[in-house]
């Protein structure tokens, strides 16, 4: 029963439409207007400006990070924290408080790791700013670290490197994690073929995509 419980809360926190709610009721524009339509960090910095950008990231952080810690700080799951972790990416992905259209799962599901296992958050997020710089694009710095991601679980034990043993839900979680940012990345990899790709003002964009 507790288990149930941890899992509803944790589906309820990543349902918080936080860019949604924040554009609608501190700027009234509803970001699903605006940009690329998307109610996620990367539309909310762009349409929105920077601290309404970082007050969304913070909160989708907070999100995931959350729902991994309160079952280690309460106790009573039957499952690891982080399949419950699982469930607030699920809830930012399909949110009950905006008719199950959420974001791309980048933010909560970084929120996830840093409450889980923030020594391989931390190094997915040096790819990240590595490819941002490289190519000027959150999206594919997202799906870039998504494959990595994949690769480090399956790899990185083997290694002794940041995952020193094999754990299978780890794995399955992370896979199925990173298979939801690349499937809500679609769009954007599409339009990354086509080198018609929004970018940040920052980098060297070495795919020369068109700037916006």
């Amino acid at each position: 029963m507790k288990t149930l419980l941890f899992i509803l809360i944790a589906y309820l926190l990543g349902s918080i439409p936080t860019g949604l709610w924040i554009g609608k009721h501190f700027f009234k524009i509803n970001l699903r207007e605006h940009g690329s339509g998307n109610m996620g960090t990367t539309n909310t910095f762009r349409v929105l400006g920077i601290k309404a950008g970082l007050v969304v990231l913070a909160v989708d952080l907070l999100k995931g990070t959350l729902a991994v810690l309160l079952p280690i700080w309460f106790g009573g799951a039957a499952i690891t924290p982080l399949a419950i972790g699982f469930f607030a990416i699920l809830g930012h992905t399909f949110p009950i408080f905006a008719e199950f259209r959420g974001g791309k799962a980048v933010a909560t599901s970084a929120g996830v790791l840093l409450g889980f296992a923030p020594a391989f958050l931390l190094f997915l997020a040096l790819i990240f700013a590595l490819t941002l710089y490289l190519f000027s694009m959150i999206s594919l710095s997202s799906v870039t670290v998504a494959i990595v991601a994949i690769i480090g679980v399956l790899v990185f034990p083997a290694l002794d490197f940041i995952l020193t043993d094999y754990d299978w839900l780890l794995s399955l979680i992370m896979i199925l994690i990173s298979s939801i940012i690349i499937l809500r990345h679609k769009e954007n990899i599409h339009r990354i073929k086509n080198k018609t790709e929004n970018l940040v003002p920052w980098g060297l964009n070495l795919t020369h995509q068109q700037k916006k």
